[in-house]
């Protein structure tokens, strides 16, 4: 093929192009897309020949693309609709088109924004089923939307309006045989589905706009919107206006699907009114659904009063309580640290007779890390009235959660008789990083007379990162 000077088909420039890295040693970029603008101009290339049009299409895509991947967007939407202008009757135009609102959407603006609308109306009017066309455009038009509504464009808001309280989804719906569209069932994360980014983008308009369209969203019950419901509970809980509550409080209570409810309970700890300590506690006392009752527990210890404390009081004594409920409201006391939760959770403990719920006792106490919490767990260690397991996990927590000092910890080695005591105070030791932890181990290991425990110790202490360890294996080893 011979290539005049002046009219250099598009498809061999694109091939004859270097590759950005080549680029910059031989031809400027801007000066390749230079010549790429010019040219595509003067191609005249009969629509008869589609092999060789699909060829060059494909070519100039490419080229295109490339100009978008190096950050240069308006040059690419450029590009972009040369292509789509001169080679229409490729499958390339559908794409060229798409991808013209992308960069111009990249680009920002709000004639860039509005230019991209065009470009998706018409891949919308002239390639109607084009694989382009039927899964990513209807989300890239949302997300211009949502972009312009935010900059006041009433259209567009009233297009998320629309999108977002519809039942069905052209981007994310199938096509049956007889070509209608197939009902989607979106999750809340569903990115690629138009309703939940018409939704997302409600999340940056004002609270009075948004408000009454996720109520609407919300009022829906068709079992496969249960999705759209989930996100917009998440979204709603996020503004401050009017009638916030009331929402949420009707979703907690109404809404058919479980994990909706439970959604709406989580978020009614992040609204500040007296009715929903109210709410909160009638589903944590009452609930049949034990994730409900675990969600309103905790959005009760997120409740910074007086009175939600003595809801989880109330629970976690409550003997004909479930279980369940119980270890949740007792861990979440643990989390709320004062005083009265301290005093509460020791005086529980010796009240209780189920092992499990006195061990999270025993974690919670020593997550407050209360004055004295750590002589309290030292002294259910050195126990022997309480089970072992109980006595081991007192020592473990007391260590572990720093609520004992290394003094306590250390000094409890040689106060207790038990063997399986002594090999549980060698392993807290072995869990911290503190100079006398590894220094009571050396001890250890140099004069206990139980071969056993000396032997443990200098397991552990094989696993320390302490230099002073080294120099005393090697100083065992020489013995």
């Amino acid at each position: 093929m011979k290539i005049t000077s002046r009219f250099i088909p598009f498809a061999t420039i694109a091939i004859l192009a270097p590759p950005p890295a080549v680029a910059s040693q031989t031809v400027a970029a801007h000066e390749v897309r230079a010549t790429l603008s010019v040219s595509a101009a003067s191609i005249v290339i009969p629509m008869s020949i589609v092999s060789d049009a699909e060829r060059q299409a494909d070519s100039a895509l490419r080229v295109a693309k490339r100009v978008m991947d190096d950050g240069d967007f308006r040059e690419a939407a450029q590009l972009f609709a040369k292509l789509a202008e001169r080679y229409p009757r490729t499958t390339q135009a559908a794409e060229a088109l798409y991808w013209r609102a992308w960069a111009l959407f990249r680009s920002g603006g709000s004639s860039s924004l509005s230019a991209a609308l065009t470009s998706l109306a018409d891949l919308n009017r002239l390639y109607p089923a084009s694989n382009a066309n039927r899964n990513d455009a209807g989300s890239l038009r949302v997300r211009i939307c949502g972009e312009l509504a935010q900059r006041g464009d009433e259209a567009c808001a009233r297009d998320l309006v629309t999108t977002a309280s519809s039942s069905s989804s052209s981007s994310s719906s199938s096509t049956s045989q007889g070509g209608a569209q197939a009902r989607s069932c979106p999750t809340e994360d569903d990115e690629n589905d138009e309703r939940i980014m018409a939704l997302n983008a409600l999340l940056n308009m004002n609270a009075e706009a948004a408000v009454p369209i996720l109520e609407r969203v919300l009022a829906r019950r068709d079992d496969c919107l249960r999705g759209l419901r989930k996100k917009a509970v998440f979204l709603i809980a996020q503004k401050r206006a009017t009638g916030v509550v009331d929402i949420l409080l009707k979703v907690a209570r109404e809404d058919p699907a479980p994990d909706v409810r439970e959604q709406a309970v989580f978020w009614l700890s992040n609204v500040r009114d007296p009715r929903v300590v109210d709410v909160l506690a009638e589903m944590a006392n009452s609930s049949n659904d034990p994730a409900i009752q675990e969600k309103a527990i905790f959005a009760l210890s997120n409740t910074r009063s007086e009175r939600a404390s003595q809801i989880l009081r109330d629970i976690a004594q409550r003997a004909n309580a479930p279980k369940g409920a119980r270890e949740q409201a007792i861990f979440w006391l643990g989390n709320r640290r004062d005083t009265a939760s301290t005093s509460f959770l020791r005086g529980l403990y010796a009240r209780m007779t189920d092992r499990d719920l006195k061990e999270r006792v025993l974690f919670s106490v020593a997550n407050q890390r209360a004055t004295d919490s750590g002589a309290w767990l030292i002294g259910i260690a050195m126990n022997d009235r309480e089970p072992m397991e109980l006595r081991k996990q007192a020592l473990f927590h007391a260590g572990n959660q720093r609520a004992a000092s290394m003094t306590e910890i250390t000094g409890l080695y040689d106060r207790v008789t038990d063997k399986e005591m002594k090999e549980q105070v060698i392993f807290v030791l072995a869990q911290s990083r503190a100079e006398a932890a590894v220094d009571k181990l050396m001890d250890i290991a140099r004069r206990d007379t139980d071969r056993e425990m000396r032997s443990k110790a200098i397991f552990w202490l094989g696993q320390s990162r302490d230099p002073r360890v080294l120099k005393f294996l090697e100083e065992v080893i020489n013995r």
